[in-house]
């Protein structure tokens, strides 16, 4: 059976359309998935993302024990800051990427993708030593979004902290619509925006705050669909389509993720080797020339030949063009590179465009 967040009944409400995702009975759309795309992208939006996974590890072995098991470097964060991560498996290949939050000297908060949480907790589970305690919290954590360039003024009006001490890539505990949360600021759009922390069983009285909040601004609830074309847009990577095990960091143009100088980490050795070798293929962004909606899996092609598959495509609302991320071999890679995305059997013009397609004012 399907799980179901707090909000479920909240959703059904109304008017959304539910889909099995990850596991998930998820709220795919409310009013439109383009309506509520513009609404992120010029208003504000909020987000159920209760589904996913939150892992908190302690003990005076967390610190050594995040680092061997992330890509990034941990031992850069104080307390309160966070970072985008990737967990490899021994060969350098994608198990999910994550965000790690240092809320304490030993105590972390890793937040993982929904369809691979439980995959997640027993891997860490297996790679735990002593000094290392892990508890999945997920089930009694909810999780919203709030996204968009209103998304500041949706908060400020609920919440006790001052929000210019949320930074980016950071959390702070406090107050949101007299419930106590853990507030960050990361997002998954390309915009602005938060994600607010709280008890699974207060989720419900704080949707209503946010949502009647971000309604007063213009927004709007929004759903998966929303997600997905506002994170394709940012060129934001989707584990499980545009990486997964037999992909790496490296090739999936997270480099800048990997430090591979900080010391001993898994799969560092194959991601050295790669490094030094060069990746055979890297994920690039590609604009189609004529019509046509590149899907995952479909080949691309170059004067011919097969260089490479789609990972993700859609329509993007905001560019008005058809756009794709795919791996294309390494030579195949340059912007303005002219290649064929074989759509249906028809093969379609596009051409390789730096990532990301989408880039908010600052």
């Amino acid at each position: 059976m399907p799980q179901r967040t707090p909000l479920h009944d909240r959703h059904r409400a109304l008017g959304a359309r539910i889909v099995d995702f990850a596991g998930w009975e998820m709220p795919v759309s409310y009013r439109g998935a383009l309506e509520e795309h513009r609404a992120v992208r010029e208003r504000c939006g909020l987000f159920d993302v209760s589904h996913m996974g939150e892992v908190e590890v302690r003990g005076p072995g967390a610190a050594a024990f995040c680092n061997r098991m992330t890509v990034n470097d941990v031992g850069t964060l104080a307390d309160g800051d966070g970072q985008y991560s990737i967990l490899c498996d021994e060969r350098g290949g994608v198990i999910d990427d994550l965000i790690v939050y240092r809320l304490g000297s030993e105590r972390f908060l890793l937040v993982v993708n929904a369809s691979n949480t439980a995959g997640d907790v027993a891997w860490l589970r297996a790679h735990a030593g002593a000094g290392v305690e892990l508890e999945d919290r997920s089930a009694e954590t909810g999780l919203l979004a709030l996204q968009g360039p209103r998304a500041v003024a949706v908060l400020a009006g609920l919440t006790a902290p001052d929000l210019a001490a949320v930074k980016s890539f950071s959390i702070r505990s406090g107050v949101v619509a007299g419930r106590p949360v853990m507030i960050s600021r990361t997002g998954y759009t390309g915009e602005d925006g938060f994600e607010v922390f709280v008890d699974a069983r207060e989720l419900g009285a704080l949707w209503d705050a946010l949502l009647a909040a971000v309604e007063r601004e213009g927004g709007l609830p929004c759903g998966l669909a929303a997600r997905d074309s506002l994170r394709l847009e940012a060129a934001l990577p989707l584990c499980g389509s545009d990486m997964d095990r037999t992909t790496t960091p490296l090739e999936a143009g997270l480099g800048w993720v990997v430090k591979l100088g900080k010391g001993e980490f898994v799969g560092c050795e194959s991601l050295e080797g790669q490094q030094r070798q060069g990746v055979p293929r890297r994920l690039v962004g590609l604009q189609m020339d004529e019509p046509g909606v590149p899907r995952h899996g479909q080949r691309v092609l170059a004067a011919g030949v097969e260089v490479g598959q789609v990972t993700s495509g859609t329509k993007s609302p905001t560019l008005g063009a058809f756009i794709a991320m795919a791996y294309v071999a390494t030579g195949c890679d340059a912007p303005d590179t002219r290649v064929h995305v074989d759509v249906r059997g028809r093969h379609h013009a596009a051409h390789v465009v730096r990532r990301p397609f989408y880039r908010r004012a600052r």
